[in-house]
């Protein structure tokens, strides 16, 4: 690949990863659910899929049982925040915490190690033959094709084009109107948590999976937090936090590109360009709010909703 055809590939092989578990993030908070476990979810993904392809399965066998063990740990944290009311932010600092310890305490048989089975890249004929983008993004694995291809485009319909969307799209805005027009509330939120965090937990099995095809401690690295932030960023909207998720990608593969050429910036300050974007990510949405267009949180976000108090 070309200097730029092999920026973007990175880029979107970086960002996809980001892209998957924070469209697992929007699921949740479009109901009106704030789920701050996706770092530990991730975490849990990523092992379970390298145990999973360490047992023989194939790579679709391990991402499918990231996915499963994040259904699990998303009934859980459903059952916790929606079915008994806990507190959204302490539950899903328990889930972190939680899931990256479990995750580091069965994984460490497998630390270091190269996963027996990894995804490949899929080539499309006569795609990946489009000019810089089509040897960028069309050469990519199966998870990584599906994150940019089908899940931005698959959420903006659900939320944007149907019924059912529109549902959910007012369940986080007003569940007390929502209940009150005959949506059973808890249930749909209990659902798409419970769907996000299999999500999540999906991005984490991508990992370790198409990324960086082995298990070790802390490899996560942040990335839960930074998509919790690019769905912040992106206004809950799903086409703007692809595009939020490519540019934290390219700003990552650009410290990549910069080691590999010998520009001569310090290391530390390539390590923390990550940071400092989140931070603008933060930044970004209220100043953005001033101008409408739809950026401002769920109405009932982190809010648990008691249907006698309507």
């Amino acid at each position: 690949m070309s200097g730029l055809s092999g920026l973007l590939a990175q880029a979107f092989l970086a960002g996809g990863v980001l892209a998957i578990a924070a469209f697992g993030e929007l699921l949740a908070e479009r109901v009106g659910v704030l789920n701050l476990g996706v770092e530990g979810l991730m975490s849990l993904g990523a092992v379970v899929a390298i145990i999973a392809v360490d047992s023989g399965t194939s790579p679709v066998g391990g991402l499918l049982a990231s996915v499963a063990v994040g259904l699990l740990a998303g009934a859980i944290f459903a059952f916790a925040t929606v079915t008994m009311r806990a507190s959204q932010v302490l539950s899903g600092m328990a889930l972190t915490l939680g899931g990256s310890g479990l995750a580091a305490a069965i994984g460490r048989p497998y630390a270091g190690e190269p996963a027996r089975a990894s995804f490949g890249a899929l080539h499309i004929p006569l795609l990946e033959r489009l000019p810089v983008l089509g040897s960028a993004l069309f050469s990519q694995s199966l998870p990584i094709l599906l994150a940019w291809l089908l899940l931005p485009a698959g959420l903006h319909a659900l939320f944007h084009g149907t019924r059912h969307g529109l549902s959910l799209r007012a369940i986080g805005e007003a569940p007390g109107a929502a209940d009150a027009q005959g949506l059973r509330v808890l249930p749909l939120r209990f659902v798409y948590v419970t769907l996000g965090a299999g999500l999540s937990a999906a991005a984490g099995g991508t990992l370790t999976l198409a990324f960086v095809p082995s298990w070790s401690e802390g490899m996560v690295a942040g990335r839960g937090w930074i998509a919790v932030a690019l769905v912040i960023f992106a206004g809950y909207r799903p086409w703007r936090l692809a595009g939020g998720a490519l540019l934290f990608g390219l700003v990552g593969s650009f410290g990549y590109l910069a080691q590999a050429r010998g520009w001569g910036i310090p290391p530390t300050l390539l390590g923390m360009l990550p940071y400092l974007v989140t931070m603008l990510f933060m930044i970004a949405p209220p100043l953005l709010r001033r101008g409408g267009g739809g950026w401002a949180a769920p109405a009932s976000l982190g809010l648990p909703y008691f249907r006698d108090e309507r």
